[in-house]
């Protein structure tokens, strides 16, 4: 069956994190991406371990789904190529520091003038104008210019690295997502396409859901172990006997009683709400000693049968055999060379098309033959395009 994005087609010019995440959702849920893929400059993903059947595995996820034409773009024929595309694959994402698509002919203004309803996603950390825009920079530097590393970590070691690229992702992916299915309606109401401009800086500034408000208005900025969620109450993580952790997030009182009992702390009940710190000092103090009391697997049956907002801390591989996740079929198995691949499976559930998974990411100009065919171009014609180098 179809996925709910079946009539979208994509030519998706990035590599890394960012954009290939943002268009592996797009082919999760049925959109047509087409990967250009430089045959001189490889994806640097392609090299991250581990490897299976040749290719890297984070590869064979972040791409699955996409076909690959391999294009050297500094050849005026692969430029002709794209330009030809682009006639009928309509939205193009691309993640290169501003300017440099223009330079290769095929920025927003020259495809446009092929397609006026391309929709054209450019996707960079601090945008397309301002200061920084032609900066280098990282997840890590996104966030700390966002506000958001100041007050993620321990007072104790001060600001820390997030776990997950929340820049990358939940700033660029996903809002790139979002964008894009935003100007396809409109698209669809005017017929206009549009220049999509995503800053991860910006997306990630835009994530103080509930600590901006306080800044902007009242002054008061989040600091290391000061707010509700960050380490300023009770709501953090706590080592067991034998050296596992679980999580403590029960706010609302009628969960912190409930946590209170299971640990055999029923006095503490009446301070879940405290943010005085010499009371939530004193408060996570108690809890620390209660939960070395036990090992993980008693605390585990304990919670278990408990609903008090407790869960273990997990490992990915803890967390791929969990049976919540199990039940979800949160793992798939998808088609890779003359096997499978284990892989991360798509969140979004839907009653009528669901996330399909065709092939894993494979290698770098698979299916340039069959696009190019399918754009009209004749055998002789792409046998003239890879004598010229312009095609691998």
């Amino acid at each position: 069956m179809a996925g709910p994005l079946s009539s979208l087609k994509v030519l998706d010019f990035s590599t890394l994190l960012p954009g290939p995440f943002g268009t592996l959702i797009l082919a999760d849920l049925g959109a047509d991406v087409l990967r250009v893929e430089s045959p001189t400059r490889p994806d640097m993903v392609r090299m991250l371990p581990p490897m299976d059947q040749g290719i890297s595995a984070v590869h064979g996820y972040l791409n699955r789904s996409k076909r690959s034409l391999a294009l050297d773009l500094k050849r005026q024929e692969a430029v002709q190529v794209v330009h030809r595309l682009v006639q009928d694959y309509d939205i193009v994402v691309e993640q290169f520091r501003p300017g440099v698509m223009e330079r290769l002919g095929v920025g927003y203004e020259a495809l446009r003038a092929v397609n006026p309803r391309l929709i054209y996603c450019s996707i960079t950390g601090y945008g397309q104008d301002g200061p920084y825009r032609d900066r280098a920079g990282h997840d890590l530097n996104y966030l700390a210019i966002a506000g958001v590393t100041s007050y993620n970590g321990r007072q104790g070691s001060g600001p820390a690295p997030m776990a997950l690229q929340a820049a990358d992702i939940a700033g660029g992916s996903c809002h790139a997502v979002m964008a894009i299915l935003a100007a396809v309606i409109h698209r669809q109401q005017t017929g206009e396409g549009q220049h999509i401009d995503i800053s991860m800086t910006d997306a990630a500034f835009s994530l103080h859901a509930l600590t901006a408000p306080q800044a902007l208005i009242g002054g008061d900025d989040p600091q290391l172990e000061r707010t509700q969620l960050n380490g300023g109450s009770f709501y953090d993580c706590y080592e067991t006997r034998d050296g596992r952790w679980f999580s403590v997030a029960g706010l609302e009182p009628q969960f912190f009683v409930q946590f209170c009992q299971a640990i055999g702390r029923p006095h503490l009940a009446g301070k879940g709400l405290a943010m005085a710190p010499e009371i939530v000092a004193e408060l996570k103090a108690e809890i620390r000693e209660a939960m070395k009391e036990k090992d993980f697997a008693e605390w585990q049956a304990i919670f278990t049968a408990v609903d008090a907002c407790v869960e273990p801390v997990l490992s990915v591989s803890e967390a791929a055999q969990h049976p919540q996740l199990e039940a979800r079929g949160m793992v798939v198995e998808v088609p890779a060379g003359d096997g499978v691949q284990r892989q991360v499976a798509s969140p979004f559930k839907f009653s009528k098309t669901p996330p399909s998974y065709r092939f894993a990411g494979g290698q770098p100009g698979a299916h340039s033959e069959a696009v190019l065919a399918e754009a009209g171009f004749d055998e002789a014609a792409i046998e003239a395009l890879r004598k010229s180098g312009a095609v691998l």
